[in-house]
């Protein structure tokens, strides 16, 4: 069609037919499709960057960005299309040829301006907001996101070739699925700490730095969240590597959530003959120095007293206060029991220990116990022990010899001399007959 519109316009030229014609069109058709490329990459496309630095992000730059080099391949590949369909007489096979591969590198072109596009705004993500917020989600979730999404990316397109190159995908598809249920299969280990280890970080109760303690005692500083397991350092200065499956499962206290602050809580007694009203006073005294002038303790918080309890020795109280985290907590709690001792003994204040008192009845003391308890073992005399039974003697070396000669399995023959137990040798049980 197209060369039947032509033929007139070159005739009117005096060009006629020549053979020169077709490769020639072709040639000028591709070159203007490199021209008209060249002038998309060096000139429409650093203009439109240049617009999209008025908006506030730089995302729309970084998008047009990575459709710079996909575009231009698809103009030049636009180019060869035309030039093959256009120049050249094709027959229909050659022309539904032509379609299926320009068809093929349009898939091609397509699938890779969405990864670029893809790529480019999990980059400006992490560049941007994930360096404000710190997360281990945004570290290390959006990278595995980028990988994976572009192989399931590059996959789709693969076989959408190969759809349209008329291959059949239906028993490819069959065979990948069968295979990705044995790999499934085979890996579920590891996919299980690898979907644990996700749930953990998109959770966020748990991130590197903090101190937890697990359900079943240990206890230490989180190193690293990966994938597959999450270390811990313990205070031995070792670390410790738990499978995601299994910190996942666990019931974990984290020390420094919801905030670092951690609440340090004592517990004391004083004697009943003690004035409580004093007790309390210098106990305040003593929390409310603690809370103005050392920097272990959280100011905003205050410091609570209260009696709790009429104990065996002493009547029990405790004092609350609040550090800014958990190494705080060590020191405040430390310098908080050392001041109060020292204003108790100051006071004049008694911190019983465990005292029992044993009520006896009336005319027994302890020594009139222990004077009875003397006397009964020294009036009550011992029995005598039974005298032993004699021992039976023993028979000499030489009877027991015999014997074991003498035995019923010597030489083999059965007891009575030879003789069967149902007659003699030559007999039956009747006798001879």
């Amino acid at each position: 069609m197209e060369s039947f519109l032509m033929h007139p316009i070159l005739a009117r030229f005096g060009l006629g037919d020549p053979e020169w014609l077709e490769p020639a069109t072709a040639a000028v058709i591709v070159l203007i499709s490199i021209v008209v490329a060249f002038l998309v990459f060096k000139l429409i496309f650093p203009l439109i960057v240049r617009f999209t630095q008025w908006t506030p992000t730089d995302l729309d730059s970084r998008l047009v960005r990575s459709m710079r080099w996909p575009t231009t391949f698809g103009i030049l590949v636009l180019g060869a299309y035309l030039a093959a369909v256009i120049a050249f007489e094709l027959t229909g096979s050659e022309r539904e040829r032509a379609d299926t591969i320009a068809r093929a590198l349009g898939i091609v072109v397509g699938i890779t301006v969405v990864v670029g596009l893809m790529s480019s705004a999990i980059d400006w993500y992490l560049e941007t907001l994930a360096g404000r917020t710190n997360h281990v989600v945004d570290l290390r979730l959006f990278p595995l996101i980028r990988r994976v999404g572009g192989v399931i990316i590059y996959g789709i397109g693969a076989l959408l070739v190969l759809d349209v190159m008329d291959i059949n995908i239906s028993p490819l598809i069959a065979g990948l699925g069968l295979g990705g249920l044995a790999v499934a299969l085979a890996i579920q280990p590891t996919l299980a700490n690898l979907f644990a280890g996700t749930y953990v970080m998109t959770e966020g109760v748990i991130s590197t730095g903090d101190y937890i303690e697990l359900e079943s005692g240990m206890a230490g500083y989180v190193v690293e969240v990966g994938w597959r397991s999450t270390r811990i350092r313990t205070w031995g200065n070792n670390l410790v590597v738990v499978p995601n499956a299994r910190f996942a499962e666990t019931i974990i206290t984290n020390y420094q959530q919801p905030v670092p602050a951690v609440n340090v809580y004592v517990t004391c007694g004083v004697s009943y003959d003690s004035d409580l009203d004093l007790v309390e006073e210098v106990s305040r005294e003593v929390m409310n120095d603690l809370v103005e002038n050392d920097h272990n303790a959280v100011r905003s918080y205050g410091a609570w007293f209260a009696f709790d309890a009429f104990g065996e020795s002493n009547i029990d109280f405790w004092l609350f206060l609040q550090a800014r985290d958990r190494v705080s907590s060590f020191n405040l709690q430390s310098a908080l029991i050392k001041n109060l001792h020292r204003r108790f003994q100051e006071e004049d204040i008694t911190i019983n220990y465990p005292v029992r008192t044993l009520q006896f009845p009336d005319g027994f003391s302890p020594e009139t116990v222990g004077a009875t308890a003397t006397a009964t073992a020294t009036a009550t005399p011992r029995p005598p022990r039974p005298a032993r039974a004699p021992r039976t003697p023993r028979p000499p070396r030489e009877a027991n010899r015999i014997n074991e000669r003498e035995g019923p399995d010597i030489g083999g023959e059965p007891p009575g001399g030879g003789e069967s137990p149902m007659g003699g040798p030559d007999s039956g049980p009747d006798g001879p007959g």
